[in-house]
């Protein structure tokens, strides 16, 4: 396995700064969005793909300091029912899959997506419970006339670039739990997998470790976000795990975002790292940062230091043991 992190916490920082400051901390890999939620900071997607020199020197910067990209992240909404912003994460999307293949990233990194309600909506909805009934047909017009028909069509585009994509379960899009994200790529082809993050499954209740086993046996776990959330019991008793105080809101939040560690023991980090690998997946933890207690340095240092006491580096040798 080796360690990485995704730059959007040093978006405030050059390329060159950026690179300096991940490798000083002694990571592998980095991740790095090419617009939509995670900005643009580190990546100019039309000027790469334009120009073969400017990859090279990109590339030739990130050699100079031992990294390697493990994905490129376009996370934006391709499904909206807004026609300009999915028009602009399908662009967006797309040229990143482009983008990925001249560059031999393995990975492109997004959301699935959230559509309206009907054809005529123009906000997003989020169907959860299958009652009262309008919303099991909300559910089913937005996962047949949108989500499975434009996954399909980008999973063709991902099998003639050699790119996979790791969709993020994420709590607001459709394709938010395992049994989403294998429902969406039994329909729409084995392209599609997940970028499992751990903290967006512990605050719906779901198991890490159980969600990896199922991920994994069907080996739809492409990239992982390393980042840990911290329940407050008393708080969800109050407001529930589908809480809408503001993410500032620390103190009275049902749950909230933390560094590594921060939120579960490194015992709970530990069975995570070796379901990972038990499981075939056996590639990047990609730190993300977003711990509203702690700043960018401190939280994404403690990322560091935590992670790499856990990891697994080498190949497991044959069981002489036994």
């Amino acid at each position: 396995m080796k360690l990485g992190v995704f730059t959007p916490l040093f978006n405030n920082l050059s390329f060159d700064e950026m690179i300096e400051k991940v490798a000083e901390q002694g990571l592998q890999m980095v991740e790095i969005g090419t617009g939509g939620s995670p900005g643009s900071a580190h990546c100019d997607v039309d000027a790469l793909l334009a120009s073969s020199d400017k990859r090279k020197e990109y590339q030739a910067k990130l050699n100079d300091k031992g990294l390697e990209i493990s994905a490129f992240s376009a996370h934006h909404n391709p499904i909206s029912p807004k026609p300009a912003e999915a028009k602009e994460a399908d662009e967006l999307l797309r040229k990143t899959i482009k983008l990925a293949s001249l560059m031999n990233v393995p990975v492109v990194n997004g959301f699935s997506g959230v559509g309206g309600g009907n054809e005529t909506d123009t906000s997003v909805n989020w169907p959860v419970l299958p009652w009262p009934t309008d919303y099991t047909d909300i559910y089913h017009y937005q996962w047949e006339n949108k989500l499975i028909p434009y996954w399909k069509d980008i999973n063709n585009e991902c099998q003639a670039a050699g790119v996979k994509i790791g969709i993020e379960l994420h709590g607001g899009f459709l394709a938010h739990t395992p049994y989403t994200m294998l429902k969406l790529r039994d329909a729409a082809g084995d392209n599609i997998g997940c970028n499992l993050d751990p903290s967006h499954l512990w605050w719906q209740g779901i198991e890490p470790v159980g969600a990896i086993k199922i991920l994994g046996k069907e080996n739809a776990i492409h990239h992982f976000h390393a980042k840990d959330t911290y329940l407050d019991q008393d708080n969800m008793n109050m407001y529930g795990v589908t809480d809408m105080q503001p993410y500032t809101n620390v103190q009275s939040r049902a749950w909230t975002f933390r560094s590594v560690g921060c939120g579960h023991s490194l015992q709970d980090w530990s069975d995570i790292v070796s379901a990972l690998r038990l499981y075939g997946y056996d590639y990047v933890l990609s730190i993300e940062h977003e711990d509203p207690l702690m700043s960018i340095d401190e939280g994404f240092s403690r990322a560091v230091t935590n992670l790499k006491s856990i990891m697994i580096h080498d190949k497991p040798t044959d069981m002489w043991w036994a």
